[in-house]
C-alpha cells in the first residue's frame, strides 16, 4: 500500500484533460506537494529537462499523464511525432526515475495499443496478439512500451511501475476542438451547434458500425489513484466500465441529450478506426478493488452540461 497524504508528486499532464482530475483528488487525500511540470519548463522529450525536473521536484511519486494525443485525424496527420514523442516521454521519465531512485512511478498506456481485431472483451493478455489499428498505431505502440519497460526495470533494477490502460475518456474540460477532439467531444460540439444554428443534418466520420467503450473521467482518476495506493506489479490493468455501444447509437443518445432531432449522415470515405473496442475489467475489480460508478447517461449529461457553460463558439 502506498500512501498519498504528505507525499512529494508529480503530475505530468496535471493540467490536462485527466489530470487535472487526478491533481483534484490527490489534494483531496492529503498530498503534500504536488508538482504540475509544464512543456515550456520541462520538456518531456528531452533528457536533461527530466533529469531537472528530478532534481528540482525530489518525488515520492511520478503519475505519467502526459501525452502526444488527438482523434483519427490528428494520428494520421502526425504519425511520427506522435511516435517519438510519446516513446521518449514514458522512456525518460522511467530511466531518470531510476537513476534517482525514484520509489513509485504509475503511467497510463491506451486502449489504442491493443491489436486490431482483439477479441472482445479485450483482456490484458491479448495486448500482444496483433498489430493495432493502422490509424493509432504509432501513439499505440509507443504507449505500449511503457508495459515492455516496467517489465523491463522491475527485473532487472526492481524498480517500482505500474501501467493502466483506460478505455476511450470523457467529461468535463474535455478538448473539444473539432480538429483534435475525440469522439464524445466532437459529436457534442458538432451535435449542439446544428441545434443553435438550425441546421437539419450532422456528418460524422465513417459508417456508425464500430463500438467504443466510454468510461467518465472522475472515474478514470479513482482508477489511477487506486493504481498508485493498492497495486505494486508491472501486470497491465484495464480501466473501463465493460459497456460497449455502437458509434450510430451514440450520436443518437447525444442527440437525445441535447434535443437535436435532425438526421445524421455518415461520411464513408473517412476511417471507422477499430472494428469494437470493449474491455474486461476483472483485474482492475480484484488487483485495484476499483470499478466505475459513474453511468453513461450522467456522465453524458455532465459533460454536456460542462460544454454548454463553457463553449466560446
Amino acid at each position: 500500500m502506498t500512501k498519498i497524504a504528505g507525499k512529494r508528486i508529480v503530475v505530468t499532464g496535471g493540467a490536462g484533460f485527466l489530470g487535472s482530475f487526478v491533481v483534484e483528488k490527490l489534494r483531496a487525500r492529503g498530498a503534500g506537494e504536488i508538482m504540475v511540470p509544464r512543456s515550456r519548463e520541462y520538456d518531456l522529450v528531452d533528457a536533461e529537462a527530466v533529469r531537472r525536473l528530478y532534481r528540482d521536484a525530489h518525488p515520492d511519486l511520478v503519475i505519467h499523464l502526459a501525452a502526444r494525443v488527438g482523434g483519427i485525424g490528428a494520428n494520421r496527420a502526425n504519425p511520427g511525432k506522435f511516435f517519438y514523442d510519446n516513446l521518449m516521454m514514458g522512456a525518460l521519465l522511467i530511466e531518470e526515475g531510476r537513476k534517482v531512485g525514484l520509489p513509485k512511478l504509475v503511467a497510463a498506456g491506451t486502449i489504442c495499443a491493443y491489436p486490431k481485431f482483439a477479441s472482445v472483451p479485450f483482456r490484458e493478455d491479448d495486448l500482444w496478439n496483433g498489430y493495432p489499428e493502422e490509424t493509432n498505431a504509432p501513439y499505440g505502440l509507443a504507449k505500449k512500451m511503457l508495459l515492455v519497460q516496467s517489465e523491463a526495470y522491475r527485473q532487472q533494477y526492481g524498480f517500482n511501475s505500474v501501467v493502466v490502460f483506460p478505455v476511450n475518456l470523457y467529461g468535463p474540460r474535455d478538448n473539444f476542438d473539432l480538429q483534435t477532439s475525440h469522439v464524445i467531444p466532437a459529436m457534442i460540439h458538432k451535435i449542439d451547434a446544428a441545434q443553435r444554428r438550425g441546421l437539419e443534418e450532422v456528418t460524422l466520420w465513417g459508417d456508425g458500425s464500430p463500438t467504443r467503450e466510454f468510461l467518465y473521467v472522475e472515474d478514470a482518476a479513482e482508477g489511477i489513484l487506486a493504481a498508485c495506493e493498492r497495486y505494486d506489479g508491472s501486470l497491465p490493468i484495464n480501466l473501463g466500465n465493460g459497456v460497449e455501444l455502437h458509434i450510430r447509437d451514440l450520436a443518437e443518445t447525444i442527440a437525445k441529450v441535447i434535443g437535436w432531432r435532425g438526421r445524421f449522415v455518415y461520411d464513408t470515405s473517412k476511417p471507422n478506426g477499430q472494428p469494437r473496442r470493449a474491455l474486461d475489467v476483472t483485474r482492475a475489480r480484484e488487483l485495484l478493488g476499483w470499478t466505475a460508478r459513474t453511468s453513461f447517461e450522467d456522465g453524458l449529461k455532465k459533460t454536456i452540461h460542462w460544454w454548454k457553460e463553457n463553449r466560446t463558439s
